[in-house]
């Protein structure tokens, strides 16, 4: 079951105090300064490591009396504090669970070296395979032009990251991708997670058409 628990814990390292030290990828960055993940039931919550103990211990007061989410698309009750006491840019958005039946896309390969990759997805290196499988293509001439990898993970999920090459967006690649992908994740023993922004519309009809179950929905400052 995905909870708010496991999608905090599946993005960012946290220390012994639960503040965020880095996310949870092969090169991990320093994660947002604050990040609010809501549930149906209740919600969690943590702070950069580097912030004050004093806003650290404010923004834990206030997240406290944040209430269980009905409408996943309302914004928290003290977002204004919070940027208020720490600053930066607002990033918020549904987390969502793939349905228990996945149908195995056709035309979708494993990716475990860089060939596959070097048309249209140059950027990539073999320290990033390693750190992001099992990562799924979609195939068109010998190339992958839609890929879904795991952009973190831990031994119990893995968050999809998914990148369609530009010139074949639109076609439905990207739910393929993520599709076989979430097959391949729950082949590891980890259960397959997906997120995004609101504002990402194409993201969002890609959740639609896998018909992703929205469960927590994720409000952070960078």
């Amino acid at each position: 079951m995905s909870t708010p628990e496991i999608h905090l814990r599946t993005l960012y390292l946290l220390d012994g105090a639960g503040r965020i030290r880095g996310t949870r990828e092969p090169d991990p960055e320093p994660g947002p300064k604050f990040t609010l993940v809501r549930g149906r039931a209740g919600c969690v919550w943590a702070a950069r490591a580097d912030a004050p103990a004093e806003v650290a211990a404010e923004l834990d007061a206030l997240a406290g009396e944040e209430p269980p989410v009905a409408d996943f698309r309302q914004a928290p009750v003290h977002g204004g504090r919070y940027r208020a006491l720490v600053g930066g840019e607002v990033y918020f958005g549904p987390a969502f669970t793939f349905p228990e039946t996945i149908e195995e896309p056709d035309d979708t390969v494993r990716v475990d070296g860089l060939p596959l990759l070097a048309r249209h997805f140059s950027g990539w290196t073999a320290a990033e395979i390693a750190g992001c499988s099992p990562i799924v293509a979609v195939m068109a001439g010998g190339h992958a032009v839609s890929v879904c990898f795991c952009a973190r993970r831990t031994d119990a999920a893995a968050e999809a990251g998914l990148e369609t090459a530009a010139a074949f967006r639109g076609r439905g690649y990207g739910a393929q991708a993520a599709a076989a992908w979430a097959l391949a994740v729950r082949a590891s023993g980890r259960a397959p997670l997906y997120s995004t922004s609101w504002e990402n519309g194409a993201s969002l009809a890609v959740a639609r058409k896998l018909g992703l179950r929205v469960y927590a929905c994720g409000w952070s400052l960078g």
